[in-house]
């Protein structure tokens, strides 16, 4: 255990500008832009403003503070569940960093001949495959989480303040609703759900990283869409009898878009409606949703062709020799 905490760490500090410093910076340029998006709302005079309402011309600070109650806490609602949304750049910079990460884990290491340093220590080639695999599924997406929440929480602060600046105070509402709270934790509860469906995609990238000697993207990315056409021209050859869909979405989309957050909707192509409460977006629906889709079997299918990958990525590693 302890070696795995140190081959961890050794990732982290190899990779700290992708997976700690640019979240970071990520999230720094969005609360920049958009709390230099209200501060010139606010100079410009749009905050307090008119609004049109029935086709007649209200204050706008008037407006809220006549809604009726259930009005008003509906609006209240709608921040309170959607305020981490304004991170969501930062956890699609996510599976970008975590592709690129796993497609040089193990290719880099080869051409720069560190592996003959680290295969000089006595540190097996299953622990180090595995040390890739946790900083890829649990140490970077637990940072962006950390960060993203931080983020969103300030711009909601942000916001809070600017309203109640304008009369509309809802601070008090918003910052003891238990959604506030509970959100990073819905977020963070996910996790499990992500890893297993990234599986297969973490597992791919890291087989091709540990086999190709060069070009790795194009083995990692060509070698499917070359696939596709295979199956494209068969298809034409023998008629409408092979189903090309079914294999770009759970073969090949599998293989390469498994480490978007939410993926996994477009997977097992769940209704929008489920993931709503009716007018907008409802995390509590999302988060029950994507648990949800554990029930299918193509998860675990992926699963495990994931697990194997992995494994052959471990035999690679031992075996595979530049030189």
């Amino acid at each position: 255990m302890k070696t795995m905490k140190w081959l961890v760490q050794r990732e982290f500090w190899e990779h700290k500008g992708a997976i700690f410093w640019a979240p970071i910076v990520v999230a720094s340029a969005i609360v920049l832009f958009i709390g230099g998006s209200i501060v010139y709302a606010i100079s410009m005079g749009k905050f307090g403003g008119t609004i049109t309402i029935n086709g007649r011309d209200a204050n706008m600070t008037m407006a809220f503070n006549t809604l009726a109650p259930q009005d008003q806490e509906m609006f209240v609602n709608a921040m309170t569940t959607g305020y981490l949304a304004a991170a969501a750049p930062l956890y699609i910079m996510l599976s970008v960093v975590i592709f690129f990460y796993c497609l040089n884990a193990m290719f880099e290491e080869r051409r720069d001949r560190s592996i003959l340093f680290w295969k000089s220590l006595p540190v097996s080639d299953q622990q180090t495959v595995l040390s890739k695999v946790a900083t890829a599924l649990l140490v970077a997406p637990v940072i962006t989480i950390a960060v993203a929440t931080f983020a969103s929480i300030l711009i909601l602060l942000i916001t809070c303040a600017i309203m109640g600046f304008n009369g509309v105070n809802i601070a008090g509402a918003v910052l003891t609703s238990s959604q506030v709270y509970l959100g990073p934790l819905q977020i963070l509860g996910l996790l499990p759900v992500y890893a297993l469906w990234a599986l297969p995609t973490v597992g791919w990238l890291l087989m091709v990283s540990a086999w190709a000697k060069s070009k790795v993207f194009l083995w990692a990315v060509g070698t499917p869409v070359i696939m596709i056409l295979i199956v494209k021209w068969a298809e034409q050859l023998v008629g409408s009898e092979m189903n090309v869909d079914w294999f770009i979405q759970n073969v090949v989309a599998r293989g390469l878009l498994g480490l978007l957050p939410g993926a996994w909707f477009g997977f097992e192509q769940v209704h929008p409606a489920l993931l709503t409460n009716g007018r907008a977006m409802d995390f509590g629906n999302v988060f029950a949703q994507s648990w949800m889709t554990l029930a299918a079997p193509s998860v675990w299918v992926g699963a495990i062709a994931g697990g194997l990958m992995i494994f052959a990525a471990m035999r690679l590693r031992r075996w595979k020799d530049e030189g």
